[in-house]
């Protein structure tokens, strides 16, 4: 890594490798992710309530979306904890950005991902890739 960023003449000082990534995030934060996206909830009290309620307004969150997205929440929520810890001084942060199909994820869970991994950060640039690590360069 050291030497990509002296090849693109970036001046770094220090390099932090982070591990703790897949580590659950603080049950403070995790309250606070629950409680943004509660006004846009729709609980399922039945499948074929629920159902009705979701065709009429496609972009509220179920239940079962919630389950089926609970891992990637957890993982922005833990993304923007290790970013207040590691990157609260920077200038300028860059990270991508989550990616969502469309019709898969509902417009308000998408949102709340943004929101939640930007909170209280300095300026973010969220660059839009492929979810892989790629740094590409003519020699």
């Amino acid at each position: 890594m050291q030497s990509l960023l002296e090849k693109f003449r970036i001046k770094c000082v220090d390099i932090n490798v982070i591990d703790e990534l897949n580590s659950k995030p603080s049950e403070q934060n995790w309250t606070a992710f629950k409680n943004m996206i509660e006004p846009f909830c729709i609980h399922e009290a039945g499948k074929d309530e629920a159902s009705a309620q979701r065709t009429e307004n496609s972009r509220m969150i179920t239940d079962s979306e919630l389950e089926m997205f609970e891992e990637k929440s957890t993982l922005q929520v833990r993304l923007n904890e290790l970013l207040q810890e590691n990157s609260k001084s920077a200038n300028l942060i860059i990270v991508s950005m989550p990616i969502a199909r469309k019709e898969a994820v509902s417009d308000h869970l998408y949102m709340a991902w943004l929101d939640i991994l930007t909170k209280n950060l300095p300026p973010t640039l969220l660059i839009r890739g492929n979810q892989k690590s790629v740094l590409t360069f003519y020699s």
